[in-house]
């Protein structure tokens, strides 16, 4: 008797344990979501990143090509001046 009961306890845990470890499809779902949601995160955090890169590189553009036609500027006025 007490082989069998012992057997019981076992095969009880056993599947409760079995039962536990398996995830639902809503759990399923949800991780699927998290997982997506982080991935999103992850590449509007790389897009912006590259947008910044990019106003930076506008911006150092910008300052070249105002200081070109301030020397443009100091040479016709110099020439005008002669």
């Amino acid at each position: 008797m007490k082989k069998l009961f012992t057997l019981f306890l076992l095969g009880a845990f056993t599947l409760a344990v079995v039962s536990c470890d398996n995830k639902s499809e809503k759990e399923e779902a949800k991780d699927q979501i998290e997982e997506s949601a982080e991935e999103m995160g992850e590449a509007v955090e790389d897009a912006s990143e590259e947008v910044g890169e990019a106003v930076e590189e506008v911006g150092e553009a910008v300052e070249e090509e105002t200081e070109n036609i301030e020397e443009k500027a100091e040479e016709v006025t110099e020439e005008v001046e002669n």
